[in-house]
């Protein structure tokens, strides 16, 4: 199992196939493990980067609350791209996983040939939206910490996962799910690669994210996988898997 050194922090992740890089990252609370299906259509043509984020799945845990933030996360991926000698990469993510893959789109724009953003959404403008999300980050950290992992709801992408204990994630929904600005939606019209843009259906927290990310990013394309919900990937792989492919197959050559 690879490991990269973060300061201390241990990332655990994973390289499968060879090819252009495409790097996955997940949502909040569950793993690596959700992207199998993925890695399993994509690896015959593409580097497949899997990986956890800190506080969550095989990576460490640390106690100082301080090292959980969407500026270590977004430099995390950086490191990732740099630690598989990849200059550019198709970066994509779910829900939370989403969300950092446009935050480092806007932090590292000249790593990014390509967006695939599912079932998330660019944050908020206004500070009272803002305000509201983070409060409920906190109510589930504190959920965590007062019930251990039997706090964490039972959706298909957590049901795949295995923490250590809960203690990581509680830090994760105060620092990485909870948000300081409104960087990352303020960026999207500058967002100048092709992107993906995809939700379930049922999805319906996330429908009119959506619909702003295609209406505010030049290349992007809307897909709506019909009769799935957040974790569009795992409820309908074969749609899901045919909507990658084919976006993937219209980029320009690396």
């Amino acid at each position: 199992m690879a490991k990269l050194d973060r300061d201390g922090v241990k990332i655990h992740y994973e390289v499968h196939g060879s090819g252009p890089t495409i790097l996955l990252s997940h949502g909040y609370s569950s793993t690596a493990r959700m992207w199998d299906g993925q890695i399993a259509a994509l690896k015959d043509r593409y580097q497949v980067v899997v990986w956890d984020m800190r506080g969550h799945g095989e990576s460490d845990y640390p106690s100082d609350q301080s090292l959980y933030s969407e500026a270590l996360t977004v430099g995390d991926m950086k490191a990732l791209l740099d630690e598989v000698g990849a200059r550019t990469a198709i970066i994509a993510g779910l829900s939370l996983g989403g969300y950092m893959s446009l935050a480092f789109a806007a932090s590292h724009p000249e790593r990014v040939r390509a967006l695939m953003l599912f079932d998330t959404g660019p944050g908020f403008k206004k500070d009272e939206a803002r305000a509201k999300w983070n409060e409920t980050a906190r109510q589930r950290a504190d959920n965590l910490e007062a019930k251990g992992l039997a706090a964490l709801n039972s959706s298909d992408e957590v049901k795949l996962t295995r923490h250590r204990d809960a203690s990581g994630l509680a830090r994760a929904a105060r620092g990485m799910l909870a948000q300081d600005n409104d960087r990352v939606i303020l960026s999207l019209d500058k967002v100048a690669v092709p992107t993906l843009v995809l939700v379930g259906a049922n999805d319906t927290n996330f429908l009119a994210a959506t619909d702003y990310m295609a209406a505010k990013i030049k290349q992007a394309i809307k897909v709506v996988v019909a009769d799935a919900g957040h974790a569009s990937n795992l409820h309908q792989p074969a749609l899901f898997n045919q909507a990658v492919e084919a976006f993937l197959a219209r980029l320009p050559a690396a």
